[in-house]
């Protein structure tokens, strides 16, 4: 029940940030930004790196440099928010858990995860208690190893922030962190390869991201062909079929089947002949 209740908040939230014009037609609107959301917004830097020399603290209270978690041999999924956060933050890494625990893959073996609070005052005592709660949530054993809470001094925080295109603020009359919805996916050495937008991430979405993000070291065959006849739309939000590509590989598939059947002929004719009499062969018979 508590599941279901958790999926229908999320869609619901989906629903009214909707409404409020999230998406592409809201930026053709006139309308000022309230003054809260001044400033708050993704700027995409696809194919950026990422500052690996950052140093922040983990949840156990440990002093690490961001490389530690780009190993070069996994992908990885980046998000910031903060621990305390009364909704946005919860819902992102709620979805972000209901979108894994549907791929064959585990944090730490297959991808890492690495959630980085923009809060400088929060500390990893927090850090910890939220990873023990979305490490009960997801229920996969030896995900600890793969899925790092941080926090931060706030300069290192700001500079990954702008690494990733992250605008957010602290708003004082609410005592809140005004921030947008979004989580990112790199390249095993940290570069940016996908933004994924709200608080729904679909798993096939997050799927072909990893699998995108993680060139060859991770997904199957399979996926690799779904990448070729999938593309991402940013408008949507997620990968949808790439009609040319479709069109490229099914000629591509079909000019193979008819050089096989060609080739296959051909053997046969030549067997044919190779085998036959003599006398069937003799010209003056």
């Amino acid at each position: 029940m508590g599941l279901m209740k958790r999926r229908v908040r999320l869609w619901l939230v989906a629903l009214l940030l909707a409404m409020v014009g999230t998406g592409p037609s809201a930026a053709q609107r006139k309308e000022p930004l309230p003054k809260d959301l001044e400033g708050i917004g993704i700027t995409e830097h696809a194919g950026a790196r990422l500052p690996l020399d950052l140093e922040f603290t983990d949840e156990d209270g440990r002093q690490v440099r961001l490389g530690k978690f780009f190993s070069g041999q996994r992908p990885v999924v980046l998000t910031l928010g903060y621990y305390r956060c009364p909704m946005l933050c919860t819902l992102v890494l709620n979805s972000l858990v209901e979108s894994i625990k549907d791929l064959p893959w585990t944090p730490g073996r297959d991808f890492e995860i690495v959630t980085v609070s923009i809060d400088p005052l929060e500390t990893p005592t927090l850090a910890r208690l939220k990873k023990q709660n979305y490490l009960e949530e997801y229920a996969r054993p030896g995900a600890a190893a793969g899925w790092h809470f941080l926090t931060g001094r706030e300069e290192n925080i700001r500079k990954l922030a702008d690494a990733v295109g992250f605008g957010y603020r602290y708003v004082e009359e609410r005592q809140q962190y005004a921030h947008p919805a979004a989580i990112f996916v790199a390249t095993p050495d940290g570069r940016l390869a996908r933004y994924l937008y709200g608080v729904v991430y679909q798993p096939k979405t997050m799927r072909l991201a990893l699998t995108e993000a993680g060139e060859g070291k991770i997904g199957t065959t399979t996926d690799q062909l779904l990448l070729y006849c999938f593309h991402y739309d940013a408008q949507e939000g997620r990968y949808v079929l790439a009609a040319t590509n479709i069109m490229r590989f099914g000629g591509a598939t079909t000019a193979l089947v008819v050089g096989l059947w060609l080739v296959a002929s051909w053997r046969r004719g030549a067997r044919k002949k190779a085998n036959a009499r003599p006398d069937e062969q003799s010209p003056g018979r």
